[in-house]
C-alpha cells in the first residue's frame, strides 16, 4: 500500500515511524514525491532529532514552506537545532511575517549570526558559509587541540579542517587538516604541524562560482571566509556542490531559452510554467520574424529560382548549429575560468579557422548530395545544377564561419555589459544566425547565379 493512501486513512504516524528508520536521503526523496500537505503531515509525526536531519538536507524541496507549515514553536526549535548555514538558507526564503516571528524567537547569539549571514547578497561566499567550524589559538598543542575537537565535534559542521588564529588579535594565521593533527605528538605545538603557508581564503562578497573554483583548484574540504584577517565562517565542499548544482540548473534552463525554475518540474503549477516559458518564446518568435523580413527582401530572386528554397532549412540549421556549438564551448570555458574576458581575441582566432574548416566539410557534403541526387535521377535541379551546388557549398562555408564566430563572441559581449553569459542561449544564437544566414545565402546566389537563374 502506498504512503498517500495510508495518510488518507489517517495513518501518518505509522508511516512516520517507518520513515524514521530509513536513510535520511531516502526519506527526503520520498517526501519530495508527496504533495505539500501530505509531506507536512508526515513531518509533524517524525521524531524531532530525525526532523532536524531531514531539514538539514539541501535536497528537500520547498523546505521554507514546510517550516512555515509547522507549529511556530516546533519550527523555532528546528531552526535552532539545524546547521547554521542551512538555517540561514531556509530563513532567506521564508515569507513574512513567519520569518520575523521565527527569528525573534531564537536565542540572541544565533539570531545575530543568522541576520549577519542574511545581510550578505545571495550567491556570495558569506551567504552560504557556516560559523560552525573548529578554530584554536596558535599557542595550543596538538593534544589540547584534539581534546577540544572531541568536546565540540557534535556542534561543528566539519572537524576535518582546523583553523589556527592569533590568540590576541584572532587573525587567521594557519590552517591544517585532521590527518596532520592525529599524526603529530600530543606535546607538539599546533604551529609545528600546520603547513608553513598562509591559508587559501575568500572575502565575504566573493562569488560562489569562484569559491567552487578555489576548492577544486586547491583540493580543499572547506575554504575560510575572511574579513580584515579575521575568519567569519567557512564554506564547505558539500555546500558549494549544492549551490553549484542549483547554479547549473539555472544555466541549463536559460540556455534552453526560458526563465530558471525555482521549483521542481512536477511541483510547479501549470500557470507558473506558462509564465516562465511564454515570455521567452514570444521574444524568440518576434526575433524570428526578422527571418521573414529577410526572405521578403529576396522575393524576386526566389520567384526566379524557386530551387533555392529547397536548401533554406539546410542553410539555416547549419549556421544555428555551429553557433550553438561555439556558444556552449565558450560559456562552459568562462564558467570554469579557463578563459577570461581578455581572451576574446584568442577565441576569435581559434573559431575563425575552425568555422572555415567546418563550413568546408559541410559544403563538400552539400555539393556531393546535390551531385548524387542529380546523377541518380532522384531530383532534377535543372541545367545549371553545378552552379546551384557551388552556391550551396560556398554559402555553407560563409554561414558556418559566421555562426561559429558570432556564437563564440556573444557570451563575451553579454558578460562585458553585466549579463549572465548563459543568456546567450542556443535559441538566440540560432535566431541571429538564421537572419544573417539568409542574407549570406542569397548574396552568394546573386554572385554565382547572376546571368543564369538570376
Amino acid at each position: 500500500m502506498n504512503e498517500s493512501s495510508l495518510v488518507a486513512r489517517g495513518d501518518a504516524t505509522a508511516i512516520a515511524r517507518i520513515l524514521a528508520n530509513d536513510h535520511v536521503a531516502d526519506i527526503v526523496e520520498a517526501l519530495n514525491r508527496e504533495p505539500r500537505e501530505i509531506a507536512t503531515e508526515l513531518l509533524c509525526e517524525v521524531p524531532f532529532e530525525r526532523l532536524v536531519e531531514i531539514f538539514d538536507q539541501p535536497e528537500l524541496d520547498g523546505a521554507s514552506e514546510l517550516v512555515e507549515a509547522l507549529p511556530r514553536v516546533k519550527a523555532g526549535r528546528l531552526l535552532a537545532a539545524m546547521s547554521v548555514d542551512r538555517a540561514a538558507d531556509i530563513s532567506r526564503h521564508l515569507a513574512e511575517p513567519a520569518r520575523s516571528e521565527l527569528l525573534d524567537g531564537l536565542a540572541p547569539p544565533l539570531r545575530a549570526t543568522l541576520l549577519t549571514i542574511l545581510g550578505y547578497p545571495e550567491g556570495s561566499a558569506a551567504s552560504i558559509m557556516t560559523t560552525e567550524y573548529v578554530s584554536v589559538p596558535s599557542d595550543w598543542t596538538v593534544g589540547r587541540t584534539l581534546d577540544h575537537i572531541r568536546k565540540v565535534e557534535r556542534t561543528r559542521q566539519t572537524v576535518y579542517a582546523i583553523y589556527v588564529v592569533d590568540p590576541r588579535t584572532h587573525v587567521l594565521v594557519r590552517s591544517t587538516g585532521l590527518r596532520r593533527l592525529i599524526t603529530g605528538e600530543p606535546d607538539d605545538p599546533i604551529m609545528a604541524i600546520a603547513p608553513d603557508r598562509l591559508p587559501v581564503t575568500v572575502s565575504p562578497l566573493t562569488d560562489r562560482e569562484k569559491v567552487a573554483h578555489l576548492i577544486s583548484k586547491y583540493d580543499l574540504l572547506a575554504v575560510p571566509v575572511v574579513e580584515n584577517g579575521k575568519i567569519l565562517g567557512i564554506v564547505t565542499v558539500d555546500d558549494i556542490i549544492d549551490t553549484m548544482i542549483e547554479e547549473t540548473t539555472q544555466d541549463v534552463h536559460r540556455f534552453g531559452g526560458m526563465e530558471a525554475l525555482e521549483e521542481p518540474y512536477m511541483k510547479m503549477s501549470f500557470l507558473a510554467m506558462i509564465q516562465k516559458r511564454a515570455g521567452w518564446l514570444c521574444a524568440l518568435f518576434i526575433s524570428e520574424m526578422l527571418t521573414a523580413n529577410a526572405m521578403q527582401s529576396y522575393e524576386g530572386e526566389l520567384e526566379k529560382a524557386v530551387v533555392l528554397t529547397l536548401f533554406i532549412p539546410l542553410i539555416m540549421s547549419s549556421g544555428g548549429n555551429s553557433g550553438s556549438q561555439a556558444t556552449s564551448l565558450v560559456i562552459r570555458a568562462l564558467a570554469l575560468r579557463e578563459i577570461g574576458l581578455g581572451d576574446w581575441w584568442r577565441v576569435a582566432l581559434r573559431e575563425l579557422p575552425a568555422g572555415l574548416v567546418l563550413g568546408s566539410i559541410l559544403g563538400v557534403v552539400g555539393v556531393c548530395r546535390i551531385t548524387l541526387w542529380q546523377y541518380l535521377g532522384l531530383y532534377d535541379y535543372g541545367p545549371h545544377w553545378q552552379l546551384i551546388a557551388a552556391t550551396v557549398g560556398a554559402a555553407l562555408i560563409g554561414i558556418v564561419t559566421f555562426g561559429s564566430l558570432s556564437g563564440s563572441m556573444l557570451p563575451f559581449a553579454l558578460k562585458r555589459i553585466g549579463f549572465d553569459p548563459a543568456s546567450a542561449s542556443a535559441p538566440f544564437v540560432a535566431t541571429l544566425v538564421d537572419v544573417t544566414g539568409l542574407v549570406i545565402y542569397f548574396s552568394v546566389a546573386l554572385v554565382i547565379l547572376r546571368g543564369t537563374l538570376l
